[in-house]
């Protein structure tokens, strides 16, 4: 592997993140030149300047090997996490290194899990900075930059494929420039849809860009300590709701459905299951919830449970009321779809309605095979035959992702946890849901954490954005040489 090549291309990311810096910092300049100014100016300069020294020592190459471009993606995830630090750190704060760390993570992986007791004492800047990280995030950090890189023939390709799984391109039937246009289409489409529909439901600008962006990547960061309860507005609540489910569903669906294509929403199984799972979720905490008492009409239990519903199966993490404070079955349904999320092509973390439709496919056709040991079964998603190398990796992965949250859970109960928070934490960590239960509940964040879980919790985040094995290869020196 040429490695001087990767980080010519990462070199080009951190030029892509240098520019959205010095956007924040102009938020901060027109906001009176808040506190944040300088450090996101400084952050900005000093990215810049890592990002450009490839640039001018190493050679333009046209063409990546494969090698290459997964050290380009894993790299620039990496690096982003690291660079996404700076602001900060400089302007201090509460952000001491493992913290600002843990937010710049939680920001690039869309999980919103935060450190922050008091977000509203961040300027508008930093604030800005915050979004502008999960923004990024629910792109893709290599497939956002991709769309302002200059031409690089077959790399572009390469590294926009290694990007996206298996099962995301599999709703996509474009050359790999028209995918990364139609992502950046339709995210940019859903982004200023919801900033304006939020502004007309009584946000101010500022606020109603920050919740549009941090929707759109389904993060669930806000500028408010108290979330969207904060607002108290169904109104509020109606547009994100709106938002973050569409944000669940394979974005080669939302094209194909705005442009009156034949494989639209309306055909997709997965879409279907994903929707039905969110009502049937939705009604089923509601009824608990009100025959708990905890609401005084079922109208409004509905309300809260529909958008609780909606913000963990699509990893959003918003809150508009203390969950933990629910009946356990209310909890237990949440803890399902925060385990399941929404669809692959999306913004979302998680197992993936898709993986959780094929791995029931799978115990069926396999019940069937015991009955009829000669009968040649195959399986369909959405009417596409599943090849066995999708299906034995799509196995491969739930199982490692469940590996993965007991790793967490384990570790959290052996500096203390009870059980609750420790298999919550890992499992909205790994999933990138950003709220769990307990002490990490949806109206608190992961500040009290010890620095080791901190650290964990920031290494499971990558872990799930990165679908896991990506994350894991790192570990295997040999692979690089």
């Amino acid at each position: 592997m040429r490695l001087d090549v990767v980080l010519r291309y990462v070199g080009l990311v951190m030029l892509f993140i240098a520019g959205f810096m010095l956007l924040s910092a102009g938020i901060s300049y027109f906001s009176g030149m808040d506190s944040a100014f300088y450090p996101l100016l400084l952050s900005a300069l000093l990215t810049a300047l890592l990002g450009l020294f490839p640039q001018i020592f190493v050679e333009k190459k046209e063409q990546l090997s494969n090698r290459e471009g997964f050290g380009v993606v894993v790299g620039s995830w990496l690096v982003a996490c690291v660079v996404g630090m700076f602001p900060y750190l400089i302007w201090g704060g509460e952000f001491s290194l493992i913290n600002a760390w843990f937010e710049s993570v939680s920001g690039f992986t869309t999980t919103g899990s935060t450190i922050l007791n008091d977000v509203e004492a961040l300027p508008r800047g930093l604030l800005f900075w915050r979004m502008s990280s999960c923004w990024i995030g629910g792109m893709g950090v290599v497939m956002f930059a991709l769309v302002i890189l200059p031409s690089m023939g077959r790399s572009k390709m390469m590294l926009s494929n290694v990007e996206l799984s298996t099962l995301a391109k599999e709703n996509f039937h474009y050359r790999s420039q028209m995918i990364v246009q139609i992502l950046m289409v339709v995210y940019l489409g859903l982004t200023i849809f919801s900033t304006l529909m939020l502004k007309v439901a009584g946000m101010n600008w500022f606020d109603a860009l920050c919740h549009g962006m941090s929707a759109s990547a389904t993060c669930g960061f806000s500028t408010k300590n108290s979330s969207l309860a904060f607002y108290n507005a169904p109104m509020i609540e109606a547009v994100l709701v709106t938002t973050i489910i569409v944000a669940g569903i394979h974005f080669g669906l939302i094209y194909a459905t705005v442009t009156g294509k034949r494989g639209n929403i309306f055909r997709s199984e997965v879409t279907r299951i994903y929707l039905l799972l969110i009502f049937v979720a939705s009604l089923l905490v509601a009824i608990s919830l009100s025959v708990a008492g905890l609401y005084p009409t079922f109208g409004q239990s509905f309300r809260h449970a529909i958008f609780q519903v909606s913000s963990l199966i699509t990893t959003s993490g918003f809150a508009t009321a203390d969950t933990n404070t629910w009946t356990s079955f209310a909890i237990m349904i949440l803890i399902f779809v925060s385990m399941v999320c929404a669809c692959s092509g999306s913004t979302t973390g998680g197992i993936k309605i898709d993986r959780l439709v094929l791995a029931g496919k799978m115990l069926k056709a396999r019940m069937k095979q015991q009955r009829h040991p000669n009968a040649v079964i195959r399986i369909k998603l959405d009417g596409v035959i599943q090849e066995n190398d999708t299906l034995h990796t799509v196995m491969v992965f739930v199982v490692a992702y469940l590996m993965l949250i007991f790793l967490g859970a384990l570790i959290g109960a052996l500096f203390g946890l009870d059980l609750l928070t420790a298999f919550s934490a890992a499992m909205a960590s790994v999933g990138n849901v950003g709220p769990g239960f307990g002490v990490v509940g949806s109206m608190d964040n992961y500040a009290t954490m010890p620095v080791v879980l901190k650290s964990v919790y920031a290494l499971l985040m990558l872990f799930g954005r990165l679908e896991i094995f990506g994350l894991i290869q790192l570990c295997f020196m040999k692979w690089w040489k």
